[in-house]
């Protein structure tokens, strides 16, 4: 039972035996704020019609039963009508025992129900930058906090591997590539196919200011330069099944999905199931002929179908081309339908940058004007965009952080701070890789996830390996110090498994209050799909033990059961950090 639970009881209880049945929307308790003394704060003046007495007089009339009966309850004090009450040392003595026994501590019980998640959702006419850095280390994290909550959870990519910017880096190859490939160029294939999206766009601006020069407007030469009526006729006839444009198509994404893996399992993140746009998009034609059918949709003079939204307080929306080409809401709708049918979700979320805020109100609204009441289980976990101290970062012009190179530079820059600290005297050369690789990674995940989601973001790489401040490497410096601290106690033979019944200190039941926090910590997170919940978490606990080890002794506390405990808490802490950290997708090294 959690304290707060607890004390709800206990204050009912009392209010009860006093005042008579209570109605528990009258009892408001929150923790006390810490300026004032105290763990928990009744709130009295809902009650005041109960006790017909004054607020001051109520409180510490609720204060003295609740003390002269519950042992664990140890004092009180009254400020106006705000009554704060301080739990025993002995009941959080309790609450630690029973955290250090209960092996999935954190983690709740199965809820049975299914969420999908989807995160990454990458094109393959470029590698991952920066901002997909985000979108899956959110993705990730945030499934692993369902999964601690007790849902069954079915991690998902959905790759845009169809359109006409996969067009456009096709074509550039075909126009400019010279038959190059991933094996002759030493590229890995998704910063090839890259290279030539970019290479699309720096010919495609050169025909429009070509055309401009010869008096046509910017908007008439956007639609006619050469380079891009080509590239739509490429995207018709992939989706004619033209032979070759078919294969030099799946020849270039399969370059891309190699390079994309090695991202992946570098990143730490991973898939239950992966979709692809090209085997989806037909999926959501039928329900455009659905809608039709049943006077939701439109058509247009020149074939097009739309929806009027206008009533909602929206505008008009593409659902398919006149020339009877998909758009992405084609294909969202008919996914959403193929997953909650397929896998009998209860919830569906899609990890998507707030930029697309509209698309996904506009998806659940045509989902629920074609009857499905599911659409209301849909929901967009929308993130802001990664900027750097130079500004935004734009693909086409080749101006973006590309994600291998800040992944190498991560680790060489911990690398480089580790030694200078020292934190690497005495690893082995295998030893020091790993720590380094954790480091630099940790880094850069706790750097980006710290962050609330719907908050943009600016990333400084070197600011994010601090080894003091909110920074990864602090909180698994401070898991490898307690880890030095349990080695140096087993190596003495020192055995503290098993209840140790001693006073605690201020600072130590500080700390378990810290840890018996955890699961609630890990719910809230859940609730709010927000990872920063557990990064704050684990920054706080991280701090709170090095200041208690700096204060406190424990492999030289001559009192063996003193030890023992100290023992006990710090292993505890580490448990919990470990999990924590788990939680982020961050490991965190035993030595360091």
């Amino acid at each position: 039972m959690s304290a707060e639970k607890f004390i709800s009881q206990v204050v009912a209880s009392s209010v009860e035996a006093l005042y008579g049945a209570v109605d528990s929307a009258q009892l408001q308790i929150q923790k006390t704020r810490k300026e004032f003394e105290g763990d928990y704060t009744l709130v009295t003046f809902p009650l005041l019609k109960m006790s017909r007495k004054s607020p001051e007089a109520t409180a510490t009339q609720i204060g003295e039963h609740i003390v002269a009966n519950c042992e664990q309850v140890s004092s009180f004090n009254v400020i106006k009508g705000f009554l704060n009450l301080q739990l025993a040392p002995s009941f959080w003595a309790d609450r630690f025992a029973a955290a250090v026994e209960n092996e999935n501590f954190g983690y709740a019980e199965p809820t049975n129900r299914t969420i999908m998640i989807e995160y990454s959702s990458p094109n393959t006419n470029k590698p991952l930058h920066l901002g997909h850095i985000r979108n899956n280390l959110l993705g990730y994290s945030v499934a692993q906090i369902l999964k601690a909550n007790g849902h069954n959870v079915i991690k998902v990519n959905l790759v845009n591997d169809r359109g006409i910017h996969i067009c456009k880096s096709m074509l550039a190859w075909q126009l400019y590539g010279g038959g190059e490939t991933p094996e002759t160029s030493g590229m890995k294939g998704d910063h090839l196919v890259g290279k030539y999206y970019v290479e699309f766009d720096k010919h495609y601006k050169a025909q429009v200011k070509e055309l401009v020069e010869g008096g046509m407007s910017e908007d008439e030469a956007k639609k006619k330069a050469p380079i891009m009526l080509s590239a739509q006729e490429m995207l018709r006839k992939w989706e004619a099944k033209d032979t070759e444009v078919y294969e030099l198509w799946q020849r270039m994404n399969g370059w891309v999905y190699e390079g994309f893996d090695v991202t992946y399992k570098a990143l730490g993140v991973d898939f239950d199931k992966v979709y692809y746009e090209s085997e989806t998009y037909l999926l959501g034609k039928s329900l455009v002929q659905e809608g039709l059918d049943k006077g939701v949709f439109f058509r247009k003079e020149d074939n097009s179908v739309w929806i009027d939204l206008e009533a909602d307080g929206l505008d008009q929306k593409l659902l398919l081309r006149g020339d009877g080409t998909s758009v992405y809401m084609t294909q969202d709708l008919g996914t959403a339908l193929s997953r909650f049918e397929e896998n009998k979700l209860d919830d569906m979320i899609y990890v998507v940058g707030n930029e697309q805020n509209y698309h996904f109100q506009v998806l659940k609204l045509v989902l629920k004007k074609l009857g499905y009441e599911w659409s209301d289980n849909i929901y967009h976990l929308s993130y802001g965009m990664v900027e750097l101290p130079e500004g935004k970062m734009k693909s086409r012009e080749g101006t973006v952080v590309d994600a291998d190179d800040l992944i190498a530079d991560m680790v060489d820059t911990a690398r480089e701070m580790s030694q200078e600290l020292g934190k690497l005297d005495g690893c082995t050369e295998t030893e020091a890789n790993e720590v380094c690789r954790m480091v630099g990674l940790g880094a850069l995940k706790y750097f980006i996830l710290k962050v609330d989601p719907k908050k943009t973001m600016l990333f400084d790489p070197r600011e994010s390996i601090d080894f003091n401040g909110n920074t990864g490497p602090f909180i698994q410096y401070t898991h490898a110090r307690i880890c030095s601290v349990l080695r140096k106690a087993e190596e003495a033979g020192i055995d503290y498994k098993g209840r140790a019944n001693v006073e605690l200190l201020e600072a130590e039941v500080e700390l378990i209050k810290s840890i018996t926090e955890f699961p609630a910590v890990v719910a809230s997170a859940g609730e709010s799909f927000s990872p920063s919940v557990i990064a704050a978490y684990a920054y706080d606990l991280a701090k709170s033990f090095n200041g208690y080890y700096h204060d406190h002794s424990i492999l030289r506390e001559e009192d063996e059961a003193k030890r023992k405990m100290r023992l006990q808490l710090a292993s505890e802490v580490a448990l919990v950090i470990r999990r924590a950290m788990k939680l982020l997708g961050i490991d965190v090294p035993q030595r360091m």
